[in-house]
């Protein structure tokens, strides 16, 4: 028997003008302790989602349920909800221990029981010593920790945040990623998480909600989400992909397309297309096999020329034109697979594989 949902959105839909729907009949379950993120591009439904969640905007219609009750009514501060903004919301005026202590004082948890709770909090953030400091004398990392202890110092059932390190720089927003799983595994408490950085996303969550046009595109366990993307959309917004153009010719689960040079490609036909139907195919540039001398002719080998290397650190990024430059195909290549041989150089000639496993098929 599958447990029963945290919160479930039944049928949900929101408007704002009575004509376009940001947010489109909307079904969701959250599980109890998952951390779950909210991902998509600007105006795809995500941020809605979650203040509708929150209680700070109302469903147009359809349900929202905690623990099996509908909250659709239930004004936020009701909700016991703890919220992570992107801005940190912190009171200026207040030291970093009144912050933090501010949930408790509206709930009026007595003094002594405030103090005790504050700095746990704070020990759960890494911010001992810091109770009296001044928001204004933090880092903006600190501020963020401030902002996500007052979130947890009420024990609340359900943590959300919406593009919390938006703000920060990309090695403290790397590291702030790894601190939130960890903490989300000591605690267990649901999280709620929107970003529209699918790096992020894949970093941090159980599961993702691919959105756009206020519609789930695909939700799914973060390694599925990647591996086998639903669609053409959520292939092309989650992680890198070549895409390679053509008519479908023999249709079925496993099919083949033919490429307009007439060179047939092997994939698996993810959208059911019918033959003669135009298609594209999508293949991660770590799934692509770079050939130097191919001592055997496969199938889904391609002739190609190496347009340009940039260098990673950890890999070289190869872009190569393929089919006389009907295609562009990125590869991704690790430095220690190239053995002590000397990296590839523009102009190159080379053969790329692209393993059928791999080459998904998609409807435009």
């Amino acid at each position: 028997m599958t447990a029963e949902p945290l919160v479930r959105f039944q049928r949900v839909q929101k408007t704002y003008d009575g004509e376009h729907l940001v947010v489109r009949q909307l079904d969701l379950d959250i599980h109890r302790g998952e951390f779950l993120s909210l991902l998509g591009p600007s105006g795809s439904g995500k941020t809605t989602t979650l203040m509708m969640l929150a209680g700070f905007e109302s469903p147009t219609s359809g349900e929202i349920l905690l623990d099996g009750k509908q909250i659709t009514g239930t004004p936020p501060h009701k909700r016991n909800f703890g919220m992570v903004f992107q801005n940190y919301a912190l009171f200026p005026h207040l030291s970093v221990g009144q912050n933090v202590a501010y949930p408790l004082t509206v709930r009026k948890v007595p003094k002594d029981e405030q103090q005790r709770r504050v700095q746990r909090a704070l020990d759960m953030v890494q911010l001992r010593g810091m109770t009296d400091r001044l928001p204004g004398q933090l880092s903006g990392g600190q501020q963020q920790r401030v902002a996500l202890a007052r979130a947890l110092v009420f024990e609340p059932q359900l943590v959300l945040m919406d593009e919390p390190l938006g703000a920060l720089d990309k090695q403290l927003r790397e590291h702030m990623q790894l601190e939130l799983k960890d903490l989300h595994r000591q605690l267990g408490v649901t999280f709620v998480y929107v970003t529209h950085d699918q790096g992020e996303a894949l970093t941090m969550s159980d599961r993702v909600a691919v959105f756009n046009e206020g519609v789930i595109q695909q939700l799914d366990t973060v390694d599925r989400l990647y591996e086998t993307p639903s669609n053409r959309f959520v292939a092309g917004f989650v992680g890198d992909n070549t895409v390679l153009k053509g008519q479908l010719g023999r249709g079925g689960e496993h099919a083949e397309m033919k490429l307009p040079d007439g060179r047939v490609l092997q994939g698996l036909n993810v959208s059911g297309a019918a033959a003669g139907a135009a298609v594209e195919a999508c293949i991660r540039p770590e799934r692509v096999v770079l050939h130097r001398r191919p001592d055997a002719q496969r199938a889904n080998m391609l002739d190609a020329e190496v347009a340009r290397v940039i260098y990673f650190g950890d890999h070289l990024r190869l872009l190569c034109s393929v089919g006389g430059g009907q295609a562009e195909a990125t590869v991704k290549l690790p430095l220690n697979g190239l053995d002590g041989a000397a990296a590839p150089q523009a102009g190159e000639a080379v053969v790329l594989e692209f393993p059928t496993a791999h080459a998904r098929i998609y409807a435009p």
